[in-house]
This record gives structure tokens, C-alpha cells and sequence, in this order.
């Protein structure tokens, strides 16, 4: 072989090399196409198929009277509980998925959070009552349980619902849900912009 011919078969293979790396490249950079993978962040989130950002404890302290006999009893409640913040990720559909190409953004809307609860401490309970009379003689005492126990989880799932807890557990969601889908685009070599919200 001359070395001419030499000289353009080493052209012919960096060439060839080329060309091939190029295709490579170009393959690679098709199979991380966004929409793939936030399609497959989708799926993985919907497997887990419930969210807990965030859980709160609670105290209820709620007060039930009974009159009877022209006497009175009166017992007060205090109840402890747990509460938390549910995103229902069942519900998260490619619909709720909204991948603007241009500006590599993508926003997810939320379901509404849901609460869980409340979970009650049945150890950290305190009883105080008054009215022992009727409280023996009668079942008022059965009555005034039924009464507060019913009053101190609504209270419970009321002060759960306040606008700081609220606020606190929608943003803890709101940053796991965008970090979920942030972290497989930023591994695939994509810079996008996550922001995650609440349907209202």
C-alpha cells in the first residue's frame, strides 16, 4: 500500500469514526428526550401511590355538660393527636404534566392535599371532671365521653386545617414533588425549571 492510499484510508476511517460517534451521540441524546422522562417520573411517582410531606401533632381541649335531676356534671378533655398531609399520587395523570419545550419548564399540578387522621395518643390523655354525683348515679359520664371525644377530633382535624399547617405541608409537597421530577431531568443531561402547584 502506498502511503497515499494510506493517508486516505486513515481519512476514511476518522471519517467513518466520526460519523459513527455522531450517531451514538445522537441516539443518546433522543433517548433522554424530556417528555420520556418525565413520563417515567410520572410512573415512578404514581407507584409510590401516596405522598406524606408532612405530619403535625395537635392538642384538643374541649369541655362537654350534662343537666339533669337539677344537677350538673361537666367533664373537660384533653387529646393529643397526630395529623398528616396526604398527596393522593393515584390521581396524578399526564394531563396534570405541562412541558414547555421552549423555555424547558415544566409545571405539575397537585391534587388537593388530604388528611389522615387524627392518629390519638391514647397514653398522653387527661381527664378532669366535675359533678360526681351525677356522674354516679347516672350514665352522664357515658354520654360526656361520647361527647368530647367526638368534639376533640373535630377540633383536632380544625386546628390541622388552619392556614399555617396548611401552608407549611403545601410547600413541603410542593418541593418533594419538584425535586422528584427535577433530579431525573438534571441526571439526563436536561436543565428544566420544576414547579410544582395545587389544583383550586
Amino acid at each position: 500500500m502506498t502511503r497515499g492510499s494510506f493517508r486516505v484510508l486513515i481519512v476514511a476511517l476518522l471519517a467513518l469514526a466520526i460519523f459513527l460517534g455522531w450517531r451514538a451521540w445522537d441516539g443518546w441524546q433522543k433517548s433522554y428526550d424530556p417528555q420520556t422522562v418525565v413520563a417515567a417520573s410520572l410512573q415512578g411517582l404514581q407507584e409510590q401511590n401516596v405522598l406524606v410531606p408532612f405530619t403535625a401533632r395537635y392538642v384538643a381541649v374541649v369541655t362537654s355538660t350534662q343537666n339533669r335531676l337539677g344537677l350538673e356534671a361537666k367533664k373537660t378533655l384533653i387529646m393529643p393527636g397526630t395529623v398528616r398531609y396526604e398527596v393522593d399520587l393515584a390521581r396524578l395523570k399526564p394531563a396534570d404534566l405541562d412541558w414547555d419545550a421552549a423555555t424547558s419548564a415544566l409545571t405539575v399540578t397537585l391534587p388537593p392535599l388530604r388528611l389522615a387522621g387524627p392518629e390519638i395518643d391514647i397514653d398522653a390523655i387527661s381527664e378532669y371532671r366535675d359533678g360526681l354525683i351525677l356522674l354516679t348515679l347516672t350514665d352522664a359520664e357515658q354520654a360526656l365521653d361520647a361527647a368530647n371525644r367526638k368534639a376533640g377530633q373535630a377540633e383536632l382535624i380544625k386546628q390541622a386545617r388552619g392556614e399555617t399547617p396548611m401552608r407549611l405541608a403545601e410547600n413541603a409537597a410542593r418541593a418533594a414533588i419538584e425535586q422528584s421530577f427535577a433530579m431525573p431531568l438534571k441526571a439526563a443531561g436536561i436543565d428544566a425549571k420544576v414547579t410544582a402547584r395545587f389544583a383550586r
